[in-house]
This record gives C-alpha cells, structure tokens and sequence, in this order.
C-alpha cells in the first residue's frame, strides 16, 4: 500500500551490483523492493508487509508518553507506506489536537470517539461514547483494511470503576478481537492500568514510569506537547 503523498521509497545497490546501466563509480539507484544481485547474491528484496504476523503492542503505566510514543509508530509506519489509523476513546471531538492535524496532513485518520474526562460527564454520556467507541474500533481492525491501528487510552476506559461498563466495552471482546484480528494488523493500546489478560496477549509491553512532571509544579497541560 502507498500514500500518493510520499514520494517513492529508493534504495541503492553496490558497485557490486549487475544491473543495467551500473557503472564501477558506485552503483545504482533502485525503488525499494525491486530486487538486484551482485556477486553476493540479492542486496534487495521485495517487501510485503501482510507477509508477517500482525504485533500486540501494549503502552501503559503512569508515565507520561504512552500515546506519544503510539504516534511515533504511525509516523514511522507511513513512512514505510503502511496504511494506518487512530481512534482515540477518551479525548472528546470537541477539542482540537496537535497530532490529528499532523497526520490528517499525511493521510491518517484520526477520531476521537470520547466525551472528556470521566468526571466531566454523566455516566449515561461515556458509556454511550464508550459502546459507539468500541463498536468503531472493532469494525475497523476486523475489517482488515489496515496495516496498523491505534486504540489509544483504550486501557484507561477498560479499568473504569466509576459506572459500568463490561455491557458496553466488554473485556471479552477486546480479547477476541486481539486473537481473532486479520493476522496482518498491527494493534498498539495505549493507556494506563492495562488489564492482565491484555498484557498477556501482548508481544510488547512497555510500562512508562512517572519520574518527574510538571503537573507536579502547578504547570498546566502545554500546547503543543500535551495536545
């Protein structure tokens, strides 16, 4: 897959390398994955990304930087052409953020699924965004159309206590659709408390720790870096 934005990937080949045109000043330029041979063998072979088994990636911790570094994988994703997309199941449409202008620029979508804070609305609003939001999300992996797919802070609105909400984002489910996804996707959950049975699954699990923050001295969230 490709985004028309991006110019083409070039690789190239050593003076080693027998193809036309090569000259012994260094070699020749080639787009990335058409393969080449030298006297070595092949120096270049064609990438298929749905060739390898999708990854479980789990962010979590008190840390600031779980989604930060969820977002540096999409960067690094669209570089490599990979269709990718983030649903955000916290943060409200209401508000704008940093990263959706960025990767709406580079052909990424980016919803926001949430209402906000759990203490800024009623229960009945989360959880009705918390069941739109999961409904979404499972569609979008099942459907296999991407190569890599963000649920980001899906960890936090899985440990709410305050008001029910297996009925509406059942554990159960998540779980299955971990398992059961088209085994080409890659899915990153981003969030604090990450259940058990989600860090089971995981290939990757990174806990960040809070060392220091600025919350800390009474500074509030800064633009550009929190949003």
């Amino acid at each position: 897959m490709s985004i028309s934005i991006l110019p083409p990937v070039r690789r190239w080949c050593g003076a080693g390398c027998r193809c036309a045109g090569n000259t012994a000043s260094g070699g020749k330029e080639h787009d990335a994955g058409e393969r080449t041979t030298s006297e070595y063998g092949p120096v270049t072979e064609t990438w298929v990304p749905k060739t390898r088994k999708g990854l479980t990636l789990v962010y979590t911790g008190e840390g600031k930087g779980k989604t930060t570094a969820a977002l540096g994988l999409v960067l690094r994703a669209v570089g490599r052409g990979m269709k990718t997309t983030v649903l955000q199941f916290i943060k409200s449409p209401q508000r704008t953020y940093g990263e959706q202008i960025t990767l709406e620029r580079l052909g990424v979508q980016v919803r926001q699924l949430g209402v906000g804070f759990t203490w800024t609305r009623t229960p009945e609003e989360h959880r009705a965004a918390l069941e739109t939001a999961w409904r979404t999300a499972k569609q979008t992996v099942m459907s296999g159309e991407y190569d890599l797919v963000i649920l980001d802070e899906i960890n936090n609105a899985l440990a709410i206590r305050k008001f029910p909400i297996e009925d509406v984002l059942p554990l159960n489910e998540v779980l299955e659709v971990i398992d059961h996804r088209p085994s080409h996707v890659h899915l990153v959950l981003t969030g604090r408390h990450a259940h058990p049975e989600v860090i089971g699954r995981a290939d990757l699990v990174s806990e960040i720790h809070a060392v220091k923050h600025y919350y800390d001295e009474g500074v509030p969230a800064v633009k550009g870096i929190e949003f």
